[in-house]
């Protein structure tokens, strides 16, 4: 049914402006990898067809750009081949957006020793750190800005060019920007470089973009932003009704209301893939944020809806074009809104309508084990930091369950389509390596185990990606097999363990020292608590997670290692069940207090600093406390 039918009814039997604007985008994250230019041409017709008309591309150093040589990587886009791709997304009717960062997530152009002068972030001799983000006061920002968005210019279809300038932390950093923040502060030092953005894009005849998150931060702002500049605003978890801000504990934002009150562009935006080393999206998460979003933009009469797109490389990417498929039910079907039955449709809409039912099925069903947060990730770089006193009845079901999915994914008539089930067997092989790593009688099915997960890795790479190319999950397969070549990579080792109940979310990693002879605390371990599912996102979280840090000692009770245990970031958290643990032997840990750290702030400036201690809290040998 189109859009613009009179009758269309949204879910609830709403009909509203918001539908019959139709401004519905989607986004491919170019800059983690470079897709195949074939399959990106072929997959713009599809999205016309589900009702998609503005594709928006987060580029960094994924492109060339004439006017700034040596920024491009050795596998950018040529400018040849970018002016394919948009010639093709405009004879299919999708307009395109380029997203040139020009704040934060600007390394692509500070990795370059020419451009480095212009990092907010300075040694103290003054010289520019190698990471950082560019100073918006630097005298060469707005020339180096300029040129990157001449160079965009003829790529920006819809008339519009984004700025990013999301996640910018290390506002304020640089002397000349201290100083700028003191005198007019923090909120007109933003706005007055958001006008000279807006500035330069006029010359350029184009409309300015940018993320909403750091309103949150800077909210004396947004009177003071352009009327005539989108934003778009991103969270990335289901809400009832406000989408809510992470670095505050989850307090709800009106950005929406504030920024639609005052006549700006405002524009939804939900995730359609996966977080960091997740292989898959989980899809009832991304179906539920969908549904919390489209809900939001009608009660707001937005003016569009973006499916935004991060960090897809270590997923098939067909399985973010599945979600993608799956949202345009909301516009398509009348009155589906019911995740399971938005997936089915998704799976149709991509894969066709013989295998979609079984595919949803297996898709949702592999969310039951989600490979989920950075104490599950710790083993991708450091079996030690694997606790050797946690309980593997649930890894065995976890393996089991996987296994199972990936058989009966292979079955005749019901076979899985291809991304979905070489998605399923990497799965099973995390889960094979959770067990074997936590278990004597399993290793022995290791080096089988990464045999397979090797193909299905390099599989799931090579679906959309140029086939001599290797995908990150083939390189933590194959540290895998180092390590398996290790002798002493089973020996028992010593280790702090310790659980972490993260009963205020917030910004916040828990870290483990060890006083070392010359006076100094060395990092052994160090972890970030942020999880990126829909339970997690909870202003009272109290999800409980086994941590362990590889400690060198002798075993000796008379040599106990000095040891503490630091919060870095914003919140706190409590620590509980400490104990020095070989597998067999077994120390309990007393702390003189439980809590670390200091309330989430729910408001202001998040200074947050990943290298400083917070708080610490000493450990002690006797009873637990």
């Amino acid at each position: 049914m189109p859009l613009t039918d009179p009758q269309f009814s949204a879910p609830g039997g709403k009909s509203t402006r918001f539908l019959q604007r139709k401004n519905l985008g989607f986004q491919w994250d170019l800059a983690r990898q470079v897709e195949r230019l074939d399959w990106l041409l072929a997959q713009l017709p599809r999205y016309a067809e589900w009702g998609y008309n503005e594709l928006y591309l987060h580029l960094e150093d994924a492109v060339e750009y004439p006017s700034l040589p040596g920024v491009a990587r050795s596998d950018a886009y040529t400018y040849r081949e970018f002016q394919r791709l948009v010639s093709a997304a405009t004879k299919a009717g999708i307009k395109v957006v380029p997203i040139v960062n020009l704040l934060g997530h600007t390394q692509y152009l500070i990795k370059r020793p020419e451009l480095r002068d212009l990092n907010e972030l300075r040694a103290p001799d003054g010289s520019p750190l190698e990471r950082g983000q560019i100073c918006p006061l630097h005298p060469r920002t707005l020339e180096v800005a300029e040129k990157l968005l001449r160079d965009m210019a003829p790529f920006c279809t819809a008339g519009k060019v984004h700025v990013g300038l999301d996640e910018s932390f290390h506002l304020g950093k640089c002397p000349r920007c201290r100083a700028d923040i003191r005198r007019r502060g923090r909120a007109a030092h933003f706005a007055t470089y958001v006008h000279q953005l807006r500035g330069l894009a006029v010359e350029q005849g184009l409309h300015l973009g940018l993320w909403a998150d750091m309103l949150y931060f800077v909210p004396d702002a947004v009177p003071l932003l352009p009327r005539d500049v989108a934003v778009y605003e991103w969270y990335y978890y289901n809400f009832p009704r406000r989408p809510r801000v992470e670095l505050f504990n989850y307090v709800e934002s009106d950005l929406g209301e504030r920024l639609c009150a005052r006549g700006n562009e405002y524009w939804g935006c939900p995730m359609n893939g996966a977080f960091r080393y997740e292989p898959m999206p989980h899809f009832r998460d991304r179906l539920e944020n969908i549904l919390s979003w489209w809900r939001h933009c009608q009660r707001l009469n937005a003016t569009g809806f973006l499916m935004t797109s991060w960090e897809p490389n270590r997923l098939a990417l067909e399985l973010t074009t599945v979600v993608d498929a799956a949202a345009a039910s909301l516009w398509l079907d009348r009155g589906v809104s019911e995740p399971a039955e938005m997936l089915e449709r998704g799976f149709a809409r991509v894969f066709g309508r013989k295998t979609a039912r079984r595919s949803a099925q297996v898709a949702l069903a592999c969310d039951r084990f989600p490979f989920g947060g950075y104490p599950r990730w710790e083993i991708n770089s450091n079996w030690n930091t694997v606790s050797r006193r946690e309980s593997v009845g649930e890894y065995r079901r976890e393996e089991k369950y996987f296994r199972e999915l990936a058989r009966t994914g292979r079955k005749g008539r019901t076979s899985l389509p291809g991304p979905l089930q070489t998605s399923v067997e990497f799965r099973h092989y995390l889960a094979q390596r959770d067990l074997a790593v936590r278990t004597a009688d399993e290793r022995e099915t290791l080096p089988a185990a990464i045999a397979a997960g090797q193909q299905a890795a390099k599989a799931m790479w090579a679906s959309t990606r140029e086939r001599g190319t290797h995908g990150p999950n083939e390189e933590i397969l194959r540290a895998d097999a180092a390590r398996l070549k290790d002798p002493t990579a089973f020996e028992p080792k010593w280790q702090l363990c310790y659980v972490v109940n993260n009963f205020q979310p917030g910004a916040h990693l828990v870290a483990v020292e060890q006083k070392r002879p010359d006076g100094k605390w060395e990092t052994l371990q160090a972890c970030h608590t942020h999880e990126f599912q829909n339970r997690a996102a909870r202003r009272h979280g109290g999800l409980r997670r086994e941590h362990a840090a590889p400690v060198d000692w002798d075993g000796s009770p008379q040599t106990l290692p000095r040891l503490r245990l630091v919060l870095r970031g914003l919140g706190q958290v409590k620590l509980e069940d400490v104990a020095l643990t070989n597998g067999t032997s077994h120390f309990p840990l007393r702390l003189r207090r439980k809590i670390i750290g200091r309330p989430v702030p729910l408001r202001g400036w998040p200074a947050l600093d990943w290298t400083r201690n917070r708080d610490a809290i000493e450990v002690r040998l006797g009873p637990s406390s």
